[in-house]
């Protein structure tokens, strides 16, 4: 049995493709999916969705101990405000790659410090929706699996 990767979406991202299409774009979340599974292969994908934080923890638990091969994890709001979640990558032993659709360093200060970063074994900003894939990509090739 391969280890799937888990690609974990926080607030608002079920909105994508109406929500903010200027910051956002167009796709829409379930586009995201599709790149994800495409680009991953025959490798397992765990994508998930949630706007709420005890959720997304208890899905991170599921990764630690099913366990993963790596977590995706666009935090969304979440990453600016969310010790809880921070604790909970703190325990998973494996790479997480930090996504987020737009530059949130090129966005007004309240999105510039990440807490989630402290634990992101890389960073992906500003990629639009095809960070989902370079991420995806880049979590195959951590695991020898990529092209």
């Amino acid at each position: 049995m391969t280890d799937p990767i888990y690609v974990l979406n926080g607030p608002n991202l079920n909105r994508l493709g109406t929500r903010e299409p200027d910051i956002y774009g167009r796709t829409t979340l379930a586009e995201v999916e599709t790149l994800c599974r495409k680009t991953a292969g025959a490798i397992p994908v765990e994508f998930r969705q949630s706007n709420a934080e005890h959720e997304i923890i208890g899905w991170i638990h599921e990764a630690i101990d099913r366990p993963a091969c790596g977590i995706v994890i666009n935090p969304a709001a979440f990453t600016f405000t969310s010790i809880a979640i921070l604790d909970a990558l703190k325990m998973f032993p494996g790479p997480i790659i930090e996504l987020h659709i737009s530059n949130i360093h090129r966005r007004e200060a309240i999105y510039h410090r990440s807490l989630i970063s402290n634990v992101a074994t890389a960073v992906i900003a500003g990629l639009g929706p095809a960070g989902y894939p370079a991420a995806i990509q880049a979590m195959l090739e951590r695991a020898g699996r990529g092209e």
